[in-house]
């Protein structure tokens, strides 16, 4: 049985400040101690196991991403989001059958309610597939990143950001493997040039001074999972991320400079049959003063992966819990699947452009 992380800040009001070590509400790991003795690399093994267990988020440190990459990218997200929203919707994510692109606020939907932030998605530069009527749905996820013209340094600064992402996640899937009596490369047959790791460049505007505010206006993303394996999040150093607790309050993940937030998705929770279990957050948009920035990074393998669970050791399988099944958020061990029915969802918009044949599908839309 592992030991229960006690956390030490519940909150559901977003605070502006930065975290001190005594504030965190998140376990902090340190993935240089995997280069450590082997008494180092042990004991994160099992802060490991039992933060992504336990709470399923966690912060990490030692990650080795440059300052200047991480500055780089919060400096062209902002460049961007401050362009007229005419230079903005050059790229909109209607033009793009993949969901590529910028979304205005409000148009991206989670939980069923519009949120309160606009963003850029981008995914792996590839061409997109000639398909055939047999050929698997979710392959129309495949294709090409827009980028802006008004801001030419984007698209390196992104793509530098996105090697240097999925560096980071795919070590801690590896370690994450060793820790749950693995080889560290048990996850890797999923990931290949094919994979589709995409991340998000998020802005979430501050109301006006004197607007008022209600559970609408502040859902900056409403409370949900992630669908992948993992997810990191670089944030700039306003609060809003909050992830729930066991007792259903929230605990703030409260930006901490250095760090990167990283947290467990379903296809990990199926993969563990429910040992690690992907947790539920949301983010409070700001409710005044600064606008919020931040960039999430979703590690995925193929579209045609499908997940299969691995064996877990006696003393840890017998802590799994499952597979937490939502009617309303169905959990699929294939992972194409599960993308394309979640893009139709959260982009209601792209989805009736360019999708209108799979939303009369129960296959790809439960809820009609």
């Amino acid at each position: 049985m592992t030991a229960t992380i006690t956390p030490i800040t519940h909150t559901t009001t977003p605070t502006t400040h930065t975290a001190t070590a005594t504030a965190l509400s998140l376990p902090l790991l340190d993935l240089a101690d995997a280069s450590g003795t082997p008494a180092d690399r042990a004991a994160l093994l099992h802060r490991l196991r039992t933060a992504a267990h336990d709470l399923g988020f966690f912060y990490v440190t030692g990650h080795g991403i440059a300052q200047q990459v991480q500055d780089d990218l919060l400096a062209a997200t902002r460049t961007f989001f401050a362009l007229p929203e005419a230079a903005r919707r050059e790229i909109s994510n209607l033009n793009s059958a993949q969901f590529r692109g910028w979304t205005s606020v409000a148009t991206e939907h989670t939980a069923g309610a519009p949120d309160q932030r606009e963003q850029i998605d981008i995914g792996p530069e590839r061409d997109a597939v000639d398909l055939g009527p047999d050929d698997p749905a979710y392959l129309r996820l495949v294709g090409p990143n827009q980028w802006p013209t008004a801001v030419p340094e984007l698209r390196a600064v992104v793509l530098r950001w996105l090697r240097e992402a999925e560096r980071v996640a795919r070590t801690v899937l590896g370690l994450l493997a060793e820790a749950l009596g693995q080889d560290a490369g048990w996850f890797d047959r999923w990931f290949d040039e094919e994979a589709v790791t995409t991340t998000k460049l998020v802005h979430y505007p501050a109301p006006p001074v004197g607007a008022a505010t209600d559970d609408t206006s502040s859902q900056g993303v409403g409370a949900h999972k992630d669908y992948g394996w993992l997810a990191l999040v670089l944030q700039d150093d306003r609060s809003g991320l909050q992830v729930r607790a066991e007792d259903g309050s929230w605990l703030e993940a409260t930006p901490v400079p250095g760090t990167l937030v990283v947290n467990v998705g379903e296809a990990l929770e199926v993969a563990t049959e429910g040992y690690l279990r992907a947790n539920v957050h949301r983010v409070v948009a700001p409710t005044e003063g600064v606008d919020r920035y931040s960039v999430p990074f979703f590690l995925a393998p193929r579209l045609d992966a499908v997940v299969e669970p691995l064996t877990l050791p006696d003393h840890l399988a017998a802590g799994a819990r499952g597979v937490e099944q939502d009617p309303d958020n169905p959990i699929y061990a294939e992972y194409g699947r599960k993308a394309l029915v979640g893009w139709l969802r959260s982009h209601p918009d792209v989805a009736r452009r360019w999708h209108a044949d799979l939303l009369e599908d129960t296959a790809w839309n439960p809820g009609r």
